[in-house]
């Protein structure tokens, strides 16, 4: 018989080490789960996924149930490091991988696509065609403009002339509705803000406003085979942008992450206007602040740079007095060279949580790029 105790001490002792102390699927510390036929540990929300997979992964507690010697002695010979070096040999350096916070379906066609369709073996590239071709094309479903309705419709990615282009009829001869240059193109999932599962939100420039596409696929896989497509086209067009730069160095401007989005409340320029709830989205990249009516705006009403505190930004928590038709008391003052901006919160927390989102913004240095960006921005004043 198994010594249980014995063979749960062991199992632990192998999570702490080095190459297991991380989930093998999100990098989420201290995995609780292992799969005793791939011989990995995961955490409890990759084990999921995992659970889905029966005939190729399955999936037991290292600490609540009970591991056979033979078990225990598999994991011990395997590990996440020898199952990385083997389902993970041949990834395409754009290819996204998820980390712990990232969405449902990120995470799991990242594992269907490791150990399922053993897409990055090196075995088996023609899996890789879909997202590596440099041209991809497909029907996604594309919230209109205007209103909440959901509507078909076909999309054209190619690297040729570096666009993503949609058409609200199916014959592309008919010419496309929208050509979006990949050059100021931005893919990031929002599930909940779209309110699908596989919600998939685009932005661009369009005459030097910031655009939004909210798309989704009923396919788990075929919108995340989107998402890797539009970033490999990212990177190839940022090697020719950049041609002295490095694949590791490009790899973070492929696709971003806002570093925090919400509602507050936004009065005028001259403070006496009623206080008016807006969606604000703060992009640390290229240091602006968007803000729009509703979450699933197609275009902005209105952007403001975030320079640095030695150009004369700052913020600061306040209790602006005299305020008008504000509903919230938790307030924020951004001053800039040309004005100062007031910002009611919903409570102390998101107060506190907007001004360290800004100060880190303020706190990073100005690039050539940032500069253009803010002169660029000041002309159409």
């Amino acid at each position: 018989m198994a010594d249980r105790d014995g063979n749960k001490k062991v199992l632990l002792d192998l999570a702490k080490q080095p190459h297991n102390n991380r989930c093998a699927d999100c990098g989420a510390p201290e995995p609780d789960w292992a799969s005793y036929k791939l011989g990995i540990f995961v955490c409890l929300n990759c084990s999921g996924t995992h659970r889905n997979l029966p005939a190729i992964s399955r999936i037991k507690s290292i600490r609540l149930d009970y591991w056979n010697d033979d078990l225990v002695e598999f994991m011990k010979v395997n590990g996440n490091a020898a199952a990385k070096a083997i389902y993970e040999r041949a990834i395409p350096a754009f290819y996204y991988r998820p980390q712990e916070h990232d969405c449902v379906v990120l995470r799991d066609q990242w594992i269907r696509a490791k150990y399922e369709r053993q897409e990055f073996t090196g075995e088996n590239s023609c899996l890789q065609q879909a997202y590596c071709s440099g041209f991809y094309e497909g029907t996604l479903w594309k919230k209109g403009k205007d209103n909440k309705q959901f509507l078909k419709r076909k999309f054209i990615l190619s690297e040729k002339d570096f666009t993503l282009k949609y058409f609200t009829r199916d014959d592309a001869s008919k010419g496309p509705k929208a050509v979006i240059a990949v050059k100021d193109l931005n893919a990031v999932f929002h599930p909940e803000k779209i309110g699908h599962l596989h919600g998939l939100q685009i932005t661009y420039l369009q005459d030097e406003h910031t655009r939004n596409l909210f798309v989704y696929h009923d396919s788990g896989q075929e919108i995340v085979t989107w998402f890797n497509a539009i970033r490999a086209v990212r990177l190839s067009y940022l090697k020719t942008a950049f041609p002295t730069a490095t694949a590791n160095e490009l790899i973070p401007w492929i696709s971003k992450c806002y570093l925090k989005e919400g509602y507050m409340e936004k009065t005028g320029p001259m403070q006496r206007e009623l206080f008016k709830k807006r969606w604000f989205i703060l992009n640390s990249n290229d240091r602006k602040l968007l803000y729009f009516k509703t979450p699933l705006d197609a275009v902005e009403l209105g952007t403001v740079f975030i320079g640095t505190e030695s150009l004369g930004y700052s913020v600061r928590e306040s209790q602006p007095r005299g305020a008008r038709g504000n509903k919230w008391r938790c307030g924020v003052t951004l001053e800039t060279p040309d004005r100062q901006f007031v910002f009611m919160c919903e409570n102390e927390l998101s107060q506190r949580e907007w001004v360290e989102a800004f100060r880190v913004v303020m706190a990073q240095p100005m690039t050539p790029q940032h500069y253009n960006t803010e002169a660029n921005m000041n002309r159409r004043k």
